[in-house]
C-alpha cells in the first residue's frame, strides 16, 4: 500500500508514476526529486530512468526485467524513508543570466506587456527582480523550468506556435519562465535573449544547473550582449 504522501500508479506498460499527495507544494516538489535521485543512485535493476517534474516523477522501466506492481511496492517503501523536509540542495548554486530584453518589439515582450496591462519596463522589472528556483529540467535540451515572475495574470501561450525558436531565448507562459538551451519549435511568448551558451554537449552534465539551484535574470544592453556572446553559463 502506498503511503499517504504519494499516489503510485502504472503509466502504460513500461513506467510507474509517483505523484505527491502532500498539500504543501514545496514539500511535494522536494519529495519527488528526492525519490528520483534515490532511484538514480540505487541503480534499481530494470529501471531505465527517473524523470521528476514539479509534483511527480515518472520512472521508466524495462518490463522484461521488472514488474510494475513489484516496483510500485518497492517505491512505496522508499518513500516511507524519505524526509521531504530536507532541502533538495544543501548549498544551491546561483546562475546569473544576462538578458537583452525585447524592448524594440522584435519578439513578444510588448504583446505580453499589453496583455498584463503593464509597461514594457514594468515587465522587465518584474521578470528580473526575483531569484528563481530550478524546479525541474524540461524540453528542449534540459531547459530550466522556473516558477513565473509575479505578473498580474498568467501569460497565454501563442495562438500559433513558432516552428523554430532559437537557442538562448528567454520566455514565459502561464505562471512559468524558462530559457531555451537548444533550437526547437515552441509556443511560449519570447521576452528576451541571453548571450550565454546553456547547453554544452561536450560537457558532463550537458547543462550546468540542476533542480534546487537558483537563477537570477539581469537586464543588459546590446553592447554587453554582443560582448558576452558564446560565453558558457556558469554559477557565481
Amino acid at each position: 500500500m502506498a503511503p499517504a504522501s504519494v499516489v503510485i500508479s502504472p503509466s502504460g506498460t513500461a513506467a510507474v508514476r509517483v505523484a505527491s499527495a502532500l498539500s504543501d507544494r514545496e514539500a511535494g516538489w522536494r519529495l519527488v526529486h528526492h525519490l528520483a535521485r534515490f532511484v538514480d543512485e540505487a541503480r534499481v535493476p530494470g529501471v531505465v530512468c527517473a524523470i521528476p517534474t514539479y509534483d511527480a516523477v515518472l520512472i521508466e522501466v524495462d518490463p522484461a526485467e521488472v514488474s510494475l506492481a513489484r516496483l510500485g511496492d518497492y517505491l512505496a517503501q522508499v518513500v516511507e524513508g524519505l524526509d521531504h523536509d530536507r532541502p533538495l540542495t544543501a548549498t544551491p548554486r546561483t546562475f546569473d543570466v544576462p538578458v537583452l530584453y525585447d524592448v524594440d518589439g522584435e519578439l513578444d515582450l510588448p504583446t505580453v506587456a499589453e496583455a498584463q496591462g503593464l509597461s514594457v519596463q514594468e515587465i522587465v522589472r518584474l521578470h528580473s527582480e526575483p531569484t528563481y528556483v530550478v524546479r525541474c529540467l524540461g524540453a528542449p535540451g534540459g531547459s530550466p523550468m522556473l516558477d513565473g515572475p509575479p505578473f498580474p495574470h498568467p501569460v497565454p501561450r501563442l495562438a500559433s506556435p513558432r516552428a523554430h525558436v532559437p537557442q538562448g531565448v528567454v520566455s514565459v507562459a502561464g505562471r512559468q519562465a524558462t530559457i531555451t538551451p537548444a533550437a526547437a519549435p515552441g509556443g511560449w511568448p519570447l521576452i528576451g535573449r541571453t548571450p550565454l551558451v546553456v547547453l554544452d554537449l561536450a560537457a558532463e552534465p550537458f547543462v550546468p544547473y540542476e533542480p534546487g539551484d537558483l537563477v537570477r535574470f539581469r537586464s543588459i544592453d546590446r553592447d554587453e550582449y554582443e560582448s558576452l556572446l558564446s560565453t558558457r553559463m556558469v554559477a557565481r
